[in-house]
């Protein structure tokens, strides 16, 4: 995810990087031009159609289909953003989660305790690192540091990651209850916050793996270019060539905000857009191991 200075306004209007929309969709403007070009000339130098032939209505219909047009990508757009935030927030859920749980094990657990203090500061963040790795369908074994921990040899990296680590973690804490390191009303407390990694690893899967539906976004595409190919057929009598300059503007305008939805629907991906979750999970991580002391 890029950051930027929201109150910068040259910058964001004169510099144009690599998944800017203009650099996708400048071959698409170059045919556009001259499909407009084509237009004009056809309609104003060979058929030589006055402003009073019916064509010139065509420019009533456009009116109309962009009002339904703008709605619809308003939704698109909409809908779009609201996946990127509900993503973003789960991972606020997920750091406020670890952090909690870190705490709270660093208040029960004994100060000597170093085996379980050790296992919980290389488990905790591996959760977050592992889903991570499941939502951008990279699946990597996982290092250990330098202490040994059986437990976690059993992991099988062509299965459910976060999974795995969650049950590790819950066996962990359930052992210690049963050492009576931990007392009842603690382990209740401690599998509420475990529970949590699960609801927060089940929504991002959820919108992971529920993209917009394609017909959706299908009749989307279609509804843009049929509205712009047919831009110049009404809009010669009025405009004269400028439509060569003019529609390719509109279908600029158009298709960018259809772009935009398409890059932050997916916002566990490595897009500029999309959120930085390896840098978020390296943060847990981090806060991680400054609560639970060795």
């Amino acid at each position: 995810m890029r950051v930027y200075n929201s109150k910068e306004w040259f910058t964001a209007t004169v510099f144009f990087h690599r998944s800017d929309t203009f650099r996708k969709l400048y071959p698409f403007l170059i045919l556009i031009a001259l499909y407009s070009y084509g237009i004009a000339y056809w309609e104003l130098e060979y058929l030589r159609l006055s402003e009073k032939s019916w064509i010139k209505n065509i420019t009533i219909v456009h009116s109309l289909l962009g009002f339904v047009l703008s709605l619809l990508l308003v939704f698109r757009t909409n809908t779009a953003y609201d996946r990127w935030w509900e993503a973003r927030k789960q991972w606020g859920t997920l750091t406020n989660v670890s952090r909690t749980l870190a705490y709270k094990l660093d208040s029960f657990l004994a100060e000597d305790d170093n085996v379980s203090r050790s296992f919980y500061r290389k488990s905790i963040p591996m959760y977050a690192d592992t889903l991570f790795n499941f939502l951008r369908s990279t699946y990597t074994k996982f290092m250990l540091d330098e202490k040994e921990h059986p437990e976690l040899r059993a992991l099988d990296d062509k299965k459910h990651g976060p999974n795995q680590v969650a049950a590790l973690i819950f066996r962990k804490t359930n052992q210690l209850y049963q050492e009576n390191k931990i007392s009842g009303e603690q382990f209740i407390i401690l599998n509420k916050e475990l529970e949590s990694l699960t609801d927060v690893c089940g929504a991002c899967e959820r919108i992971k793996n529920t993209p917009i539906p394609l017909s959706y976004s299908s009749f989307i595409k279609k509804f843009v270019i049929a509205y712009s190919i047919t831009l110049p057929v009404g809009y010669v009598f009025s405009m004269g060539y400028f439509v060569v300059a003019a529609v390719p503007f509109i279908f600029y305008v158009l298709a960018s905000l259809e772009l935009i939805g398409e890059s932050i629907e997916e916002p566990f991906g490595v897009d500029t857009d999309d959120l930085p979750i390896d840098k978020i999970a390296a943060n847990i991580e981090k806060h991680i191991k400054e609560v639970l002391q060795p």
